[in-house]
């Protein structure tokens, strides 16, 4: 049997543990609230970001997260979407092309329903001066998957962010506040420019033609891989067309099939050649029937056969970046194809 003493210890370290346990989530509780307060007030999503009220700057290198703000917010009236092969399209030389305040909304391994999503985001919130889809072989699939590995929060993408402020609250969220409030006071850069660019390949000084042909060699198509049949649906596209056919007659629509490396290609002859070919006679049809601009890099040509303007078999360089900006420009004044083959207009407005 216990003795008083030991009773009246025993009684008094459970009370001590118990207020130890009440202040403990007290404080837990103040910390989380301090925290939830700080987050919606550096806003680091730009879940309040509107046409009249811009987003703050972009901390956070995953696009998912934070390109919704731009689709958003901001002075844009024309953007761009696709994936990294279309990354590199500077807005400042398609602002000068094609006028218009552009914006680069192009993310990593974006699927096209990811795209669809981001660009329904952008369309619905200001009137449209132009729109630019980079396109690559995943529209052209029978059956595209709507999501990668990386996760998508779809909660951002929806009308409104339902219960954002708490979605998106984690640690994450916390250092990208804290690292937006930095940059707020000049103390840090922003990872991506408000215009959704940044240049996500290697110093130009450190290209490398040996490591280069290297990574090409290494993301070429096999020839003898099989690959959909011609007639096979392109849900993708219809869903595209749907998109295009939304928007008023006067907004400028181009699609463009981006510049891989020849040997990324499907080669004419092959089966992978005979469903691209399929795909581009479907993208001059939705071109045509869009009053768009619909322009073909994707073919063997001086641009694509040439190592020297790539980082590996889908990435080309940044003086092709400008480049691919004026052939865009000439193809819309023109019509035409261009001089030294490395484009082809399918369609024209």
């Amino acid at each position: 049997m216990a003795s008083p003493a030991s009773s009246l210890h025993h009684s008094a370290s459970a009370a001590a543990w118990a207020g130890f346990a009440r202040s403990f989530v007290v404080c837990a509780v103040l910390a989380g609230v301090v925290a939830l307060i700080f987050v919606a007030a550096i806003d680091p999503y730009g879940l309040r970001a509107a046409p009249g009220r811009p987003p703050g700057p972009i901390m956070d290198a995953n696009q998912r997260l934070s390109y919704p703000q731009i689709a958003r917010g901001g002075a844009f009236d024309s953007a761009v979407f696709g994936t990294s092969t279309a990354r590199l399209l500077d807005p400042d030389a398609l602002d000068a092309a094609f006028g218009g305040r552009f914006a680069n909304l192009s993310v990593n391994a974006a699927t096209p329903d990811e795209q669809i999503r981001l660009a329904g985001l952008f369309l619905a919130r200001r009137p449209v001066r132009a729109v630019l889809f980079g396109l690559d072989a995943t529209w052209c699939a029978a059956d595209p998957p709507s999501r990668t590995a990386n996760a998508f929060p779809d909660w951002l993408y929806a009308d409104g962010t339902p219960w954002g402020s708490l979605r998106q609250m984690n640690l994450r969220t916390v250092t990208v506040a804290f690292q937006a409030g930095l940059a707020r006071m000049g103390l840090a850069r922003p990872r991506i420019r408000r215009d959704g660019y940044a240049v996500f390949t290697p110093p130009e000084d450190r290209y490398d033609p040996e490591r280069a042909r290297a990574h090409i060699r290494f993301g070429a198509a096999d020839p003898s891989a099989p690959a959909e049949a011609p007639d096979a649906p392109m849900p993708a596209l219809a869903r595209l067309d749907r998109l295009l056919g939304s928007l008023p007659p006067d907004v400028l629509k181009i699609l463009v099939f981006m510049p891989v490396h020849a040997s990324a290609q499907g080669a004419p002859g092959t089966a992978a050649g005979l469903r691209e070919a399929a795909c581009k006679a479907r993208v001059a049809a939705l071109g045509a029937g869009n009053r768009a601009l619909a322009v073909d890099f994707r073919r063997p040509s001086p641009l694509t056969s040439r190592d020297a303007n790539y980082w590996d078999a889908l990435h080309y360089r940044l003086p092709v970046a400008a480049r691919i900006v004026a052939d865009l420009k000439a193809a819309l004044d023109t019509g035409a194809d261009g001089p030294d083959g490395d484009y082809r207009v399918l369609a024209h407005p």
